[in-house]
């Protein structure tokens, strides 16, 4: 009997360590990560929002011979892209942008084109020092690949993530984000992905 009481007292003591502990990072990440505005944490400081301009009356390529050149195109769009007017078709997974006035396809985005989507969308004061196309990212992105990694060179490490098939700036991440991050795991106690705050560890 004594022994069976000795062991439910060191459970009882080590549960409420382990429970305590956690209760102190979830007070912590909590406070740390209030402590961040979260346009500063999603980068979206930098980014350059342009007003909406309707596109002009001109002569596109016909809409038809683009879908027939995207092959499995289940949906077009006219947008603007680089200062340009293009069509994005999308369809079982693959996107493409046009030109609409020449039909020319643009993507796969080369890397001159992801640097020129960089410069477009970042108005902080650093510098691009390097653009990637890559397949295994780090985990601070979590997107489809390959994409493209534009590295800028101010104060927080910025970086952007770009579609190398319709061209939009699917992440931006800096050094802030990863301090985010990690107290945003601590907090969900998602230990992996970092996204599911419904787990059955929490």
């Amino acid at each position: 009997m004594k022994r069976f009481k000795a062991l439910v007292q060191r459970i009882h003591l080590w549960a409420g360590l382990i429970l305590g502990v956690q209760i102190l990072l979830w007070m912590a990440s909590g406070v740390i990560m209030s402590w961040f505005p979260i346009e500063l944490v999603r980068g979206e400081q930098a980014a350059f929002s342009a007003p909406e301009t309707p596109l002009q009356a001109e002569t596109y390529a016909s809409p038809g011979g683009i879908i027939v050149q995207a092959d499995t195109a289940t949906s077009l769009e006219l947008r603007r892209f680089l200062g340009r007017p293009v069509y994005v078709t999308r369809g079982e997974g693959a996107e493409a942008i046009f030109d609409a006035a020449t039909g020319e396809k643009l993507t796969p985005l080369s890397e001159a084109r992801a640097r020129r989507v960089a410069r477009q969308d970042y108005v902080g004061e650093g510098k691009i020092v390097s653009a990637s196309l890559v397949s295994f990212p780090p985990g601070e992105y979590r997107g489809p690949t390959p994409v493209w990694r534009v590295d800028m060179d101010d104060r927080r490490n910025t970086r952007l993530y770009i579609s190398p098939t319709s061209g939009e700036v699917l992440a931006r991440r800096n050094d802030i984000w990863r301090l985010y991050d990690f107290f945003w795991m601590l907090h969900i106690m998602d230990y992996g992905e970092r996204e599911d705050f419904n787990n059955p560890l929490l």
